[in-house]
């Protein structure tokens, strides 16, 4: 596709409902690379963590993964950009209620970055529940250098049990957003193009 000056909205083509992975139509079981990771909506269609995420281990109740920052999300000569950073710790995080059968969003997430994160070095990163509070769950996460286990950066997040209707909610709000946008004239609502993601 090529690229456009102007805002555009691509609507993605979900899924047959009838596929167990995806009960419902929402995102109930996340499918698994290869060697086991939890993938998101996108990363199932690439069948790998775009993230980078290589391995996933329940430890006491923690999680442990290995990773390698992919070169694609170099921010400056050979460091991760902070978003690719960011994101990372968003997915550890995430996934301590997932593998223990809890389906959450992100409510919070604050990053702390230590030192730039090499690109194409082994990482190693951990997560663990630190509180629960009702539906909330506190969680805590740090990214290293794996050879040395030097600090690169830190997070702590606080997760929300989801229900299966949390995102049908969010595309009923999103129909309610487009409405509004078209009745006021705003051109840069979607069109209504069902574009293929990929």
């Amino acid at each position: 596709m090529a690229n456009r000056l102007t805002k555009m909205y691509v609507r993605a083509v979900v899924p047959d409902t009838t596929d167990e992975a995806w009960a419902g139509g929402d995102w109930q079981r996340p499918g698994r690379s290869a060697s086991g990771v939890a993938l998101c909506g996108g990363c199932q269609t690439a069948e790998r963590c775009r993230l980078g995420i290589e391995t996933e281990q329940l430890v006491d109740g923690g999680v442990v993964y290995t990773l390698t920052c992919p070169w694609e999300s170099e921010g400056g000569p050979r460091v991760a950009h902070g978003g690719w950073t960011a994101g990372v710790l968003d997915e550890v995080v995430g996934h301590v209620p997932l593998l223990h059968g809890q389906l959450a969003v992100t409510g919070q997430l604050a990053v702390r970055f230590v030192k730039p994160v090499p690109v194409g070095w082994p990482l190693r990163a951990t997560a663990r529940l630190t509180g629960r509070e009702g539906r909330r769950w506190h969680v805590e996460a740090e990214l290293t250098l794996a050879s040395t286990g030097a600090l690169l950066a830190a997070a702590q997040a606080v997760l929300v049990a989801r229900d299966v209707d949390h995102f049908a909610r969010h595309e009923a709000w999103l129909a309610e957003q487009d409405q509004s946008a078209r009745a006021s004239g705003d051109q840069s609502a979607p069109d209504g193009r069902e574009e293929e993601r990929g």
